[in-house]
């Protein structure tokens, strides 16, 4: 995590200012109910069973887009993403993503290297969720599904503007 403090990050930033691009970190997250251990969620709903997954990205300069999708997260979805945020962005994109088999796909690969403004992607450590400031956002959205009972998990913000523990 030191290495990535001190070492990845600033040639990251270096290299996006210098190219006068951008830095996203990406996430997907799967929506689910919580229940107490033990005890059978009651849900104030319907009764029709539905299960939403959304796939989001944040800017180091705050500016974020989500795609929400009743599909399972792949890789043709991570390209359907990466092709709605290049839209978005009318320069060089460095993705920040965690080491989810869709991201290191073939299929992910080949899409970026047929898009020039979008940059290789950059892991960091595996199981590190507070170097991620999307993972902030998905927090905030389990916590705010129906049947929730855990507290939201607001981690502190580095000078880096990534989540610290």
């Amino acid at each position: 995590m030191t290495r990535w403090h001190q070492e990845t990050w600033p040639k990251i930033r270096a290299r996006a200012r210098a190219e006068g691009g951008e830095i996203l970190f990406a996430d997907q997250v799967a929506g689910r109910t919580r229940g107490e251990m033990g005890k059978t969620p009651v849900v104030l709903r319907s009764g029709n069973r539905f299960s939403v997954n959304a796939m989001s990205a944040i800017s180091t300069k705050g500016r974020m887009r989500f795609m929400v999708l009743a599909e399972s997260f792949t890789a043709e979805v991570m390209c359907r993403f990466l092709e709605r945020l290049a839209g978005h962005f009318g320069r060089e994109v460095r993705l920040v993503v965690d080491g989810h088999s869709a991201h290191r796909s073939r299929t992910v690969r080949d899409w970026l290297a047929a898009h020039p403004r979008a940059k290789e992607p950059h892991f960091p450590p595996p199981y590190s969720p507070e170097l991620n400031p999307d993972e902030l956002v998905n927090a905030d959205l389990k916590h705010s599904l129906p049947g929730s009972t855990e507290p939201a998990t607001r981690p502190k913000l580095t000078a880096l503007g990534t989540a610290a523990a």
